[in-house]
């Protein structure tokens, strides 16, 4: 299965983005999807997700101005960034996993098992 993320680009600080993903496969099954994001010689870094039955799970860092949604059984989540500052500029992948996360497995991303190719945001200031 593909995760297939769209809606990056470039923006200036304070504007705002809608980044979609959807699974390729109707019949793939997650448990949890979400999002992560690289910036250029950074680690990966945790930044929202939606687990089946447990609602969504939002980084400190981006608290406040990035709200996840979507739907599990439909395989298809959005991530809504605000007020977008230039420390946001990065590459955005779509994650998914077939097992049950608990909390603090979601910030790591070995514990996924799915990925999409990413989308590139870049925020100028």
């Amino acid at each position: 299965v593909q995760l297939q993320a769209s809606g990056g680009g470039l923006v200036q600080a304070g504007d705002s983005l809608r980044l979609s993903c959807a699974a390729s496969e109707r019949t793939f099954s997650s448990n949890v999807m979400g999002w992560f994001r690289q910036a250029l010689g950074k680690e990966r870094e945790f930044v929202a997700a939606i687990r089946r039955g447990r609602g969504s799970t939002v980084a400190q860092s981006v608290k406040g101005r990035f709200t996840i949604s979507g739907d599990i059984a439909k395989n298809t989540i959005d991530l809504q960034m605000n007020t977008l500052k230039p420390e946001d500029t990065a590459i955005y992948y779509c994650s998914a996993s077939a097992s049950s996360l608990i909390t603090s497995s979601l910030y790591v991303p070995r514990y996924w098992d799915t990925w999409g190719q990413g989308t590139l945001v870049t925020v100028s200031s």
